[in-house]
């Protein structure tokens, strides 16, 4: 460690669309940014990896705003619904059209706006079916030449320092080194947990950090029983593919069971444009029930609308036109770090935006293609309101490292006990008697962690720490939540299944 204290202005940490849009926002103050973040390419971020698009109000946000409350099952903050769709068309047209110059898909009258699952009507910008990377790599170049803004990739953010309710920086990791950076404001943007379960459309290395740190040093969380699964994940051998996005399902293609037989109508009135939840739970019972699921591309042009996908299919020996194999993966966090319209958290000068975040919008289910637009919409905002606080330098933690490195497999193996309890017992379906079980696996798990984290500094470590902590915060919440709602469903393992009905 140095000296003299490293400071800045506005620290990010994350690197998807909501931490470039704080960083970029800090900036346009007239603040210096650092932005710390683990990945060390672009395919580290989840933003790039998002295919569908992403969504704005047009000439209907409330239309907009409807559809967004019906998919979150009425669960919504309809406070902060109103800030994401009265924002909306203003931060895709500031930052992604004018700034980024962004070339969304065009047909013969402008843009070629199409839908997904739960959309009342044609509103998603896209770029074919791997908008995130045409978003995030110009996105990420821009933020790299800004000379407000510095980068540290390969930086893994550990532990916040704070002290009496106030955040005054990050402890990071790089290189096995460890550095205090104080900034006046840190802005968390980390990204999802897909690391939590075994089956997830995430890229690697999303543990959940900002979450842990933040719960860590005392920040509220809320709806943390809220884990979206994507219905339509292509699986091979029990492990993911590659996502195939909604839009092929809002372009015409459908669910056939091991039977052959289109199951979707049989359990909601919208079948295969049904919410991800309800079409999540109707892919796993089908699969359970016939032995598989694919999804039936024959009815649109599929080499043609979706060229990227085709050519997943390819790579992975999958043909298509016999159906792509399917099954539900963890997606999407609808909870995290509670936070207020300007993304604050309840600890001074903290922040918190994109998917570690908790706005209110999405409720207890996510509505498709609003993920981007989130972290786009608050990351703006948390920038433009974490920008003019001046660091101030405290007394850094200690983080110690004086026992022997840990033994080679400690933390995989940890990693892979966390991640079977998370799928057997709080996956798209809970009993709540598992998750009871859960929790004291994972308090044990936890208390594990605790003791060796005392002792030893490390990046791994330091990520299984935070894993475990928010995954015993995701099945504690979801045994605190008695009801059925949304991605968090409750069913009795002692009791028969009801048979499906249509809504």
């Amino acid at each position: 460690m140095t000296d003299d204290p490293i400071t800045t202005d506005v620290l990010v940490i994350g690197s998807g669309i909501a931490g470039l849009a704080a960083a970029l926002a800090a900036a346009r103050e007239g603040d210096d940014v650092t932005l710390a973040t683990k990945a060390t390419r672009p395919e580290g971020s989840s933003s790039w990896w998002a295919q569908g698009g992403i969504a704005i109000s047009r000439d209907t946000p409330e239309e907009f705003k409807d559809d967004i409350m019906a998919a979150s099952d009425g669960t919504a903050d309809p406070d902060a619904v109103d800030v994401l769709v009265e924002n909306a068309n203003e931060a895709v047209e500031d930052v992604l059209l004018e700034t980024l110059d962004v070339e969304f898909d065009q047909n013969g009258s402008g843009h070629d706006f199409t839908r997904e699952a739960a959309h009342s009507e044609d509103r998603i910008l896209h770029v074919d079916a791997s908008t995130g990377r045409h978003i995030h790599v110009p996105f990420l170049n821009y933020i790299d030449d800004h000379d407000g803004v510095e980068i540290l990739d390969d930086t893994a953010a550990l532990e916040l320092i704070r002290h009496e309710g106030r955040v005054h920086g990050a402890m990071l990791e790089s290189d096995g080194e460890v550095t205090p950076y104080f900034a006046g404001s840190v802005v968390l943007a980390t990204g999802g947990i897909g690391d939590l379960y075994p089956r997830t459309t995430n890229p690697d290395n999303t543990t959940g950090d900002g979450i842990g740190m933040a719960a860590l040093a005392g920040a509220e969380v809320e709806d943390m029983e809220y884990v979206q699964f994507h219905p339509t994940a292509c699986t091979i051998d029990g492990d993911v593919a590659f996502l195939v996005s909604e839009a092929v399902r809002g372009e015409g293609g459908l669910l056939r069971n091991g039977d052959g037989e289109r199951f979707m109508p049989d359990y909601h009135a919208d079948a295969e444009l049904a919410p991800r939840d309800v079409v999540a739970r109707a892919v796993k019972a089908e699969r359970e029930a016939t032995g598989e699921v694919t999804l039936d591309v024959s009815p649109l042009d599929f080499e043609e609308e979706f060229p990227n996908l085709a050519e997943r299919c390819t790579e992975h020996g999958v043909d298509w036109e016999d159906g792509i194999p399917v099954a539900p993966a963890e997606h999407f966090l609808c909870g995290g770090i509670n936070v207020d319209d300007r993304g604050r958290t309840t600890l001074d000068r903290l922040y918190a935006v994109g998917e570690c975040s908790r706005t209110g919008v999405h409720g207890a289910n996510r509505l498709a293609s609003t993920s981007l637009l989130e972290g786009l919409v608050w990351g703006l905002r948390a920038g433009e309101d974490a920008a003019g606080a001046d660091p101030e330098p405290i007394e850094a933690p200690e983080l110690l490292e004086r026992d022997p490195d840990l033994p080679e497999r400690f933390a995989r193996d940890k990693f892979q006990r966390l991640t079977r309890v998370m799928a057997e017992n709080v996956g798209v379906e809970r009993d709540p008697a598992d998750l009871q079980r859960a929790m004291a696996v994972l308090r044990r798990l936890k208390g594990e962690v605790d003791a060796y984290v005392r002792t030893r500094t490390s990046r791994s470590l330091y990520e299984l720490r935070h894993a475990s902590v928010t995954a015993l915060l995701i099945a504690r919440h979801a045994a605190e939540n008695e009801e059925s709602v949304g991605t968090h469903n409750l069913v009795d393992a002692s009791e028969e299944p009801p048979e499906s009905t249509a809504d």
